[in-house]
């Protein structure tokens, strides 16, 4: 069986709310959990003491019962000190401009600083 340890939406239509659940891998977001962890309001300020509450001991138990944090738990844990803070790239790889497309750029920046170039060349001597 499968353990991760991640969130349940609960709150109103716009007004969301989170409880921190460890639950079977197999059962659905909303569904059956074993146990309930915490809670998490993103409707509070970022500072305020209730926006995450977590029952640290019981998360390192379920932690060393093989629970597999989800990525915004585990961001959560890492803040709490619980964890290592998950590494996040800023920026995919794939989302980068390809080869053919930075040539076209870096020429363009270089025509663009050959022709900034001579006329500023008059400016300063002037």
């Amino acid at each position: 069986m499968g353990l991760k340890i991640r969130m349940t939406r609960g709150g109103a239509k716009k007004r969301p709310f989170y409880s921190i659940v460890v639950a079977d891998t197999r059962s659905p977001r909303d569904g059956r959990f074993l146990e309930k962890l915490g809670t998490y309001n993103p409707l509070l300020d970022k500072g305020h003491p209730e926006r995450i509450v977590l029952k640290t001991e019981r998360i390192a138990h379920w932690l060393k019962a093989g629970a597999l944090p989800s990525e915004r738990v585990h961001r959560f844990l890492g803040d709490a000190g619980l964890t290592p803070k998950p590494v996040f790239r800023e920026r995919p790889k794939k989302s980068a401009p390809r080869a053919k497309t930075q040539e076209r750029a870096k020429g363009a920046a270089d025509t663009a600083a050959a022709a900034a170039a001579p006329a500023a060349a008059p400016a300063a001597g002037g």
